[in-house]
């Protein structure tokens, strides 16, 4: 009798743990997100967000740079901070200035709150618009898969415009 409350107790928690709002929710499956934000990569003075890591043997080639950039709302860097970008960059060309991205957008308000976006691509600068893809997220982004348009504005502010289908 003992053993016959015991599992009804157990199978009503169960019950209990499954419907409840416990983790965030993804987006759900028919809809899309499209976000747009302003990467500052300061690579040097005392508010450096971009800090080399590695110096390539020869030239440039193979010069890492690990990033903790502020993502804005706008250009100006007093804009609304929307999230950070976090990861890193090297220079993977031996002949010209084109770099291998792995960076985590991390969201830190408006609807997005909490969530990430995993960014992996190859950005050739001398390009106006590069295509980064989106290879995954966490939160409302659990499993996103998309693209990034990327765009230099100058040497330190970025344009991306994020395009996620979860």
């Amino acid at each position: 009798m003992a053993c016959c409350k015991l599992s009804s107790m157990l199978l009503a928690v169960l019950m209990v743990l499954a419907v409840s709002p416990a983790a965030p929710r993804p987006v759900a499956a028919a809809t899309s997100a499209h976000l747009h934000v302003y990467m500052h990569d300061v690579t040097g003075g005392p508010s450096a967000t971009a800090v080399r890591v590695v110096n390539g043997p020869r030239g440039s080639f193979g010069n890492m740079e690990v990033i903790d950039d502020v993502l804005t709302e706008g250009t100006s860097q007093s804009s609304a901070t929307v999230g950070r970008a976090q990861g890193y960059y090297m220079v993977a060309s031996v002949a010209n200035l084109e770099f291998m991205v792995n960076m985590n957008v991390v969201l830190t308000s408006g609807p997005y709150a909490g969530s990430s976006l995993a960014i992996l691509g190859r950005d050739d600068v001398s390009v106006p618009v590069r295509e980064l893809s989106v290879v995954g997220g966490t939160g409302m982004f659990r499993m996103a898969r998309g693209y990034v348009l990327w765009k230099t504005i100058t040497p330190e502010i970025l344009d991306l415009e994020i395009f996620v289908n979860p």
